[in-house]
């Protein structure tokens, strides 16, 4: 099925360290498991959703635990969990908090915070995309504009910081594309990306609600979500592909703009380690071995171990804003590279 593709990524499924942490994701790739969003499709919840926020946030959380993900049924409900979840999400989005800025907005009448994100998500570009971890590839990436970071280093800044106008795109139109891109191209998953999806969360679950084709949902962000956010996610999403950039505070707040920064951001790995599977990514910066790697690398060791998957970056180049920052103006040395991996590797942990 997949004779176009990379020799690396047509192993890649029986590589150990893939099964080991991405084995449900590999079922539902190749279609032997149903994709985690089928089943919160096909979960009824008994509620008008007029009801108040309160009440619709525990029978959401009610229905989340009890999701059969193995057998979920082909029947349409009447209300289903993915339409509650599309309504909390438009209520979020009305004083927005999908991120942890939580700038509390009301993106539905056209205002926008710091991700400049509007109530109308546009995409900068789709594609097959045959760049990403071998497990992954072909992905099919949607790349939206808007990002919640100002990463000085940004290699995506005209995405990111909505340079590019963009194309606007609904949820019922990335399912249609998505379906293709799947049945015809045979892509391995669907990859949201960006800028980062935070922002589009509303958009991606209205497209779940839209998909009729069974396929990983890849969440590829940042992952500096609101707790919110994160429980909206619960129950739909099949790996998350994460970017973890800093080790501590000051470092993401002075490349990133970012506060709470290491708190929040741990806080979401363990989240989406209880709810889905995880592919870590930690880009090693210059200069920032000792103040971002190395707690990185030891954190996950100590709360992962081998179960997730981890690739250890080589690709930063100064980019956008890095020149204006005497530490970021190079790209990244061998030895600051090795020092990293030998860390890995003493810690055990299972590498891409």
């Amino acid at each position: 099925m997949f004779d176009f593709l990379r020799p690396d990524a047509l192993a890649a499924f029986e590589e150990e360290g893939v099964q080991k942490a991405l084995s449900r994701y590999i079922a539902v790739s190749r279609n032997e498991l149903p994709a985690k969003f089928m089943a919160a499709k096909a979960a009824e919840v008994e509620v008008d959703l007029g009801d108040e926020t309160d009440f619709l946030w525990r029978e959401h959380d009610d229905a989340v635990a009890a999701l059969a993900f193995e057998n979920p049924g082909e029947r349409v409900p009447m209300t289903s969990l993915l339409d509650l979840k599309i309504e909390l999400a438009r209520r979020m989005i009305t004083k927005c908090h999908f991120c942890e800025r939580a700038c509390g907005v009301d993106r539905t009448n056209g205002e926008t915070g710091f991700c400049g994100c509007g109530l109308e998500s546009r995409l900068s570009s789709e594609f097959l995309h045959m760049g990403e971890e071998a497990c992954l590839v072909p992905s099919h990436t949607f790349f939206f504009t808007g990002c919640p970071f100002y990463c000085i280093y940004c290699q995506n800044w005209t995405i990111s910081r909505r340079r590019e106008e963009g194309t606007p795109i609904t949820g019922a139109q990335m399912a249609g594309i998505a379906k293709r891109r799947r049945v015809v191209e045979k892509s391995r998953n669907v990859n949201l990306v960006g800028g980062d999806p935070t922002p589009n969360t509303h958009t991606v679950l209205e497209m779940l609600r839209a998909l009729d084709v069974n396929v990983p949902i890849v969440w590829n962000s940042n992952m500096y979500m609101s707790e919110e956010t994160m429980r909206l996610l619960d129950g739909c999403i099949d790996v998350y592909l994460t970017d973890f950039k800093y080790g501590n505070n000051d470092c993401a707040n002075r490349l990133s703009k970012i506060e709470n920064y290491w708190e929040v951001v741990t806080r979401n790995h363990l989240l989406a380690c209880k709810n889905a599977e995880l592919l870590i990514r930690h880009l090693v910066l210059p200069n920032h071995v000792e103040c971002c790697s190395a707690p990185v690398i030891k954190w996950i060791g100590e709360k992962f171990g081998d179960s997730v998957r981890v690739n250890i970056m080589a690709q930063y180049r100064p980019e956008f804003e890095a020149f204006t920052m005497p530490d970021m103006g190079r790209g990244v040395n061998s030895e600051e590279m090795e020092k990293v991996f030998a860390l890995a590797r003493e810690l055990g942990l299972n590498l891409d």
